[in-house]
């Protein structure tokens, strides 16, 4: 029988469809046989061609290297979907409401090799990434006009993907989508209630039941959500409690950077580098201090796709048990280090 789960950080419905569901084993699949090469000459985002990119706004570089020597690269994102140069207005036609369409779009590029996953990545590299990705975030909230910042990575096709070298992007808008203010909304009501964090309860109860649980470090859990949205949807929350992400701190990216690593390697092999996006959710810049949310990072696999159904409602149709798939995960074994 079909069972409806209500997410308690949004009130939201989810179906798991028992009657049609898959068995972890079924999304498995053959990883396909890349064809990226180290280099790609034609790539903008290889090392030698810089100059087919905006100039940089921040880069990680390694000590006394003989050439540019850089690890990450952050610019602006060439065709971005916000520009910095519009004057914030905004003009009313009626029921009819808009605005100039300010902001900041930059492209993470996160290694110079053209072919290199980061579920494949050295430790260290990722924890360069996270710290590119803080360092933008801290600079972006200087920027009063600024309300959110956004920071989420596509991987392949299906999830948006445009250019083959590996990249994520960061978001800052000058406005809080109603999507984040439904969650921000749940969850300050949750707060006056109880006094607590949504997103807290939720975490320690998941690392009560562990049925869902992926993996746990001293920093971290990584969970599957009890009403996740698709299948291998996986959370990954600070045991301390935190509102933004721009206030990670120092020791907390390696073992950020190990769970993160950890779950897209289980991913990879267990599921055959599927195609997901991930993002990384922070409360709105004016609530950064505030006890009601915690920053998390959300994974989400493209393994089935939206039809009528979902479009309409709103309510997505999960045809996996997230039980069944985070024991799945748990038995893939990634290595250390």
């Amino acid at each position: 029988m079909a069972e409806l789960r209500q997410d308690p950080t949004t009130h939201e419905w989810v179906i798991i469809a028992t009657e049609r569901a898959k068995r972890p084993h079924d999304f498995q699949k053959e990883a396909p046989a890349s064809a990226a090469t180290a280099r790609d000459p034609a790539c903008p985002f290889c090392p030698g061609n810089e100059h087919l990119t905006p100039p940089e706004d921040f880069a990680v570089r390694r000590e006394g290297a003989a050439n540019d020597g850089w690890r990450v690269r952050v610019m602006p994102n060439k065709f971005a979907a916000l520009l910095p140069g519009a004057e914030i207005a905004r003009h009313n036609g009626g029921v009819f409401r808009g605005m100039t369409g300010y902001g900041k779009h930059e492209v993470v590029v996160e290694t110079p090799r053209h072919d290199q996953l980061m579920a494949l990545m050295e430790l260290d590299q990722v924890e360069d990434i996270l710290r590119a990705y803080r360092a933008r975030y801290l600079a972006l909230r200087k920027d009063h006009r600024i309300r959110l910042i956004l920071i989420f990575k596509n991987h392949g096709r299906a999830a948006g993907t445009s250019l083959e070298h590996p990249h994520s992007q960061i978001v800052a808008t000058p406005v809080v989508p109603a999507s984040v203010r439904v969650r921000c909304e749940t969850a300050t009501r949750y707060h006056d209630d109880t006094g607590q964090c949504i997103h807290c309860v939720v975490r320690d109860e998941e690392l009560q039941q562990g049925t869902r649980v992926v993996m746990e470090t001293r920093g971290f859990v990584a969970y599957q959500p009890f009403a996740s949205r698709v299948p291998f949807e996986t959370w990954i929350v600070p045991k301390r409690h935190n509102s933004s992400f721009g206030h990670i701190s120092d020791h907390a990216i390696p073992d950020l950077a190990n769970v993160l690593r950890t779950v897209l390697w289980k991913l990879y092999y267990g599921l055959g580098n599927p195609e997901f996006n991930y993002i990384v959710h922070s409360a709105p810049i004016e609530d950064e201090d505030k006890e009601y949310y915690i920053w998390h990072i959300q994974i989400l696999p493209r393994l089935t796709l939206q039809a009528g159904f979902e479009l309409g409602s709103g309510m997505y149709i999960n045809v996996a048990l997230p039980e069944e798939t985070a024991a799945f995960m748990r038995d893939c074994k990634a290595k250390a280090g």
